[in-house]
């Protein structure tokens, strides 16, 4: 890959992000690495990152985990994300592309502008997010926006929300890793990046946890929401222009 050490920087950022976020590093990682890869790989690569990812989450973040969430959030957002992931390879690259874009330009704007949504702590309300969460996250890459806002509901602390989070986005990402890979979407010239990815996975997870002491999680939200938007704005410019 040219210029793989800009790759590596960016990546780093995404994971730094997204842990202090709460989102997830693929709201970033993914239209970052949509202007490297093509987005059928793109989509392969996230996951697999994603998954040395959430290890690093739990691992740093193991103060517990909220068993109601994975249960009524996780199974539904694990069976969405396999019927997202399997529609990838029926849709046009440039048309997923779009809507990556649209979808991020729009939560960003909606988690910005309306800073206090709020969603009802219920057993449906976690069920519909899950499915949403998943299946959005198997179509494009990335729900985690969306998972945030319902874990957000329930008023967890830190490391049980960024633990119980990435319990569930482990299990959706082992499973659209394997429907990728079944699309063909894994290609064995871009494995060489995944021991590279999990070594940035640690150290940004470590990283944005050190940030979390430091830095107030409302404050650190709207930049990374604000950089979102930014990332959705010119992505779509990109593709239409």
């Amino acid at each position: 890959m040219e210029n793989l050490y800009l790759f590596i920087l960016l990546a780093l950022l995404a994971e730094i992000a997204g842990t202090v976020g709460g989102f997830g590093s693929s709201l970033f990682f993914v239209p970052i690495a949509s202007y490297f890869l093509d987005f059928h790989s793109v989509l392969g690569i996230t996951a697999l990152f994603h998954v040395s990812s959430n290890l690093s989450k739990i691992a740093f973040f193991r103060k517990g985990v909220n068993v109601m969430l994975i249960i009524y959030l996780g199974i539904p957002a694990v069976l969405f994300v396999l019927a997202g992931a399997w529609l990838t390879q029926f849709i046009a690259t440039k048309i997923l592309e779009i809507f990556l874009s649209i979808f991020l330009i729009v939560v960003s704007l909606v988690f910005l502008y309306f800073n206090n949504i709020f969603v009802r702590p219920t057993k449906l309300n976690a069920i519909t997010g899950g499915t949403l969460s998943g299946f959005i996250a198997g179509l494009v890459g990335t729900g985690g926006a969306i998972r945030a806002l319902v874990f957000s509901a329930f008023q967890l602390k830190t490391e049980v929300f960024i633990a119980t989070s990435a319990v569930v986005d482990l299990a959706i990402d082992a499973s659209r890793s394997f429907v990728y890979w079944h699309n063909g979407f894994v290609h064995a010239h871009d494995l060489y990046l995944i021991p590279i990815l999990l070594l940035v996975s640690i150290a940004g997870t470590f990283i944005g946890k050190k940030i979390l002491q430091y830095v107030s999680e409302s404050l650190f939200k709207k930049i990374v929401l604000f950089l979102i938007l930014l990332t959705g704005v010119f992505t779509l410019f990109k593709l239409l222009y």
